[in-house]
């Protein structure tokens, strides 16, 4: 026998819970009823005490609480949903007051104490000549808390400000068991999906694999190799901040340069200053990993919400929380290009060769569909960008036409993110001619070793080989042909019509 819930047994607060799917924007109204069901599963499946506390929440708002702030009070006690909403906070599809409320989430106040974490500072650091720990907490993330210090190395050396990063208490446990949840949700999804007469998308593996990337979050270590390897990557930006990490860190602990700044967005400089800004954002996080990414592949920060981005009071950008990070592949980049080429060229195939090298295609008919739609946007004037690279492969997935592997979803996924901050930041600034621009850049400095690479070789500028750039002047007569063939089909449908 299966006995109801704490929040079963409460139904006017899951009701308002259940609510809270009516703000997914109008073009998604749809799917309103499975979130529903996907939320009522979710929160029956977690601990009663668990339950206890979201539903002492919930009842603590006022009856007349926003939907926004119902949101912003569940999230902060599920650190997956914590983190999704991070991920969608400036997803400008959404409302303004929703993503104001979900940007709260990006700089909490912190609620956990310095003397519930005393003792694993304690066991784990333990004593450090010259070290002073702050009077409380600064900040406080999904899964992490920060607590500042000073250390003085020695004597008559100027003292070193820096913060201790460590887990909140009980928030892994609580990560495991929501994380446990995730497989299931997928599933059950799928069902419902049938039940309800949406398309059936591949939602079992899709939050499968997302939940073994989350599980990343409470790996220290694991940041602290991925801020030695962005300290690398960056080591020639003098305009890019990566937190120092002292010689104290341990698997638990993480302790390094503390950082200074207001959040990218922040509205604190005049409007060509911003888009400066914004360009520098992504340029940063985009532009210079994508076309530096050598044989070893390229480092992306996954997690590029604007909590982890800083403006100095200096003028530089401080990337900070690097336990979520994605690599792609030398060949992965190139597909990338291969891709956007075969858009510009008009070049169904070659888009089509592109994405089999990007993921596994599963339906060839619908990968057919799709790419022509895509192709279709282009030659109406769309510009093959990133935004209709992403939206594509947005397009692909949602048919189950293709799946794609763990590391091109969570590069998707920081795509997402980015875009949304870049806008907030400047309206004025598209990443697509930052990425353009440097891209044009790393071509031109790879123009003087072209003569003495391989024809095919694509290891240097702008992961294009010489073959690509004879393969692209020699498509040009059918490049014309294909566009002329298509704007002449486009007449006629119109004629029709």
């Amino acid at each position: 026998m299966i006995l109801p819930s704490k929040i079963e047994q409460h139904s006017g607060p899951l009701e308002m819970l259940l609510q809270l799917t009516e703000l997914l924007p109008a073009n998604y109204a749809q799917y309103r009823p499975l979130v529903a069901d996907g939320l009522s599963f979710f929160l029956q499946r977690l601990s009663p005490l668990r339950q206890q506390a979201i539903l002492a929440a919930q009842l603590a708002l006022p009856t007349a609480a926003s939907r926004e702030r119902r949101v912003l009070s569940l999230f902060r006690l599920c650190p997956t949903l914590h983190k999704l909403g991070q991920v969608v906070a400036h997803d400008r599809r959404l409302s303004a007051d929703l993503r104001a409320r979900l940007q709260e989430l990006e700089t909490l106040a912190p609620t956990d104490s310095l003397a519930a974490l005393r003792s694993l500072l304690d066991r784990e650091v333990g004593t450090v000549a010259g070290l002073q720990l702050g009077q409380e907490t600064i900040a406080e993330g999904s899964v992490a808390v920060v607590v500042p210090f000073v250390w003085r190395q020695a004597k008559g050396e100027a003292p070193q400000r820096g913060v201790f990063k460590l887990l909140r208490p009980g928030v892994q446990d609580r990560l495991e068991e929501e994380l446990a949840i995730w497989p299931l949700l997928g599933t059950f999804l799928e069902e419902r999906c049938a039940h309800r007469g949406l398309p059936v998308l591949d939602y079992g593996n899709t939050l499968e694999m997302v939940a073994r990337l989350l599980a990343n979050e409470v790996r220290l270590d694991q940041e602290q190799e991925h801020l030695r390897q962005a300290a690398d990557l960056y080591a020639g930006a003098a305009d890019i901040l990566i937190p120092r990490l002292f010689p104290f860190c341990t698997p638990l602990v993480t302790a390094m340069e503390r950082v200074d700044g207001c959040k990218v967005t922040h509205q604190d400089l005049p409007a060509g200053e911003m888009c400066q800004r914004a360009e520098r954002v992504t340029r940063a996080l985009l532009a210079q990993p994508f076309w530096g990414s050598g044989e070893a592949g390229a480092m992306f920060h996954a997690d590029p919400h604007a909590g982890n981005l800083l403006a100095t009071a200096d003028g530089r950008l401080a990337i900070i929380d690097w336990a979520l990070t994605t690599r792609l592949t030398k060949a992965q980049c190139e597909a990338v290009v291969q891709l956007v080429l075969g858009a510009v060229t008009l070049n169904e195939t070659r888009v089509c060769t592109a994405i089999a090298a990007l993921g596994q295609p599963g339906d060839e008919t619908r990968v057919q569909v799709a790419v022509s739609a895509a192709i279709a946007q282009v030659r109406c004037g769309r510009f093959p960008g990133f935004d209709w690279m992403t939206s594509l492969m947005d397009s692909l997935a949602a048919a189950s036409a293709v799946r794609f592997p763990e590391e091109i979803a969570l590069f998707r996924k920081a795509l997402l993110t980015l875009s949304g901050v870049v806008a907030d930041v400047s309206g004025q600034t598209g990443m697509d001619g930052v990425l353009v621009r440097h891209g044009a850049a790393q071509f031109l400095r790879g123009l003087m070793w072209r003569p003495w690479a391989w024809a095919d070789s694509r290891a240097v500028g702008a992961h294009l080989s010489t073959a690509d750039l004879v393969g692209l002047w020699a498509d040009l007569p059918a490049t014309t042909l294909r566009f002329l063939a298509g704007d002449r089909g486009g007449r006629r449908g119109a004629v029709r019509q």
